[in-house]
């Protein structure tokens, strides 16, 4: 029996993948949906033991290991630290998943919730899984966010239930950037809906990348991010309409009594002059 272990976790929000693969002698040019792989030559330089091991690099940020320990992916993942020192400061956070392949002559083809089997490999296994377990993690991590961001906001609500308002103009912005970039990963970066090019030529590895993204709830889960971030925008659009009000409120205010001091001046005067 032949078996491979993928484990994968978030590193940061974007890789350079072009320096990393330039440390490694690869002249190409990488676009969104290439995953720099290294293999057992590219790794000899970090592991002691590279048979049968890869690393599939995503630029949103993304890692998948292929039969490596734990101790194995901190060594990698320090060895890229000291070539691209972006990501010096980054550290692979609680957003893990973990699946498995095995492969043997007796096995049916079935596809469980954290294994596969079957009773042939093909090599676009490797990458198909990798590539969805790289996204369904990514995915994971702005769901949580967008929960916590939903949550902060439910605070905001509830202080402006009492009637109200304290937030501030640096405040909104920021959440409104937060809410663009969760739209931002999701549909340009994680592209969780797009088919992988190779994909486009093979029905085999298209009806596969079809079975595995079903498995990890892609549709359904960038539905729901999808109306979250609709939410969001919606509050915070709100929450800026408010700011206005309520600095035009002030303004208006501010206006009154200007001209009350004003009438306050003439009327004294007027005393003043009359005497």
């Amino acid at each position: 029996m032949q078996s491979w272990s993928f484990k994968s976790f978030v590193l940061c929000n974007e890789i350079n993948l072009n320096k990393i693969s330039a440390h490694f002698g690869i002249n190409k040019k990488f676009k969104w949906e290439d995953p720099l792989v290294l293999h057992d030559n590219a790794l000899k330089g970090i592991l002691k033991d590279t048979s049968n091991k890869s690393v599939y690099i995503y630029y949103y940020g993304s890692l998948v290991f292929i039969n490596m320990e734990h101790h194995e992916t901190m060594d990698v993942v320090n060895y890229l630290k000291n070539i691209d020192l972006t990501l010096k400061n980054n550290f692979p956070d609680e957003y893990v998943d973990e699946y498995k392949l095995e492969v043997a002559a007796e096995y049916e083809y079935m596809l469980y919730n954290d294994l596969m089997t079957s009773n042939e490999f093909h090599p676009y296994y490797l990458d198909i899984l990798s590539s969805v377990l790289a996204k369904s993690t990514s995915l994971r991590k702005i769901e949580n966010d967008t929960d916590k961001l939903l949550d902060s906001i439910e605070d905001v609500i509830n202080y402006l239930d009492t009637g109200k308002f304290n937030m501030s103009d640096e405040q909104i912005a920021k959440t409104s950037a937060k809410v663009l970039r969760f739209k931002y990963h999701t549909i340009s970066n994680l592209m969780l809906l797009d088919k992988p090019k190779s994909a486009w030529d093979n029905e085999d590895i298209e009806n596969f990348f079809v079975q595995v993204t079903e498995l990890f709830d892609f549709k359904d889960r960038y539905q729901k991010i999808t109306r979250k971030t609709e939410v969001l925008q919606d509050i915070t659009d709100v929450f800026a309409s408010l700011t206005h009000e309520k600095r035009g409120t002030k303004l208006e205010i501010m206006v009154i009594v200007l001209i009350l001091f004003e009438l306050i001046l003439g009327l004294i005067e007027f005393f003043f002059s009359a005497h």
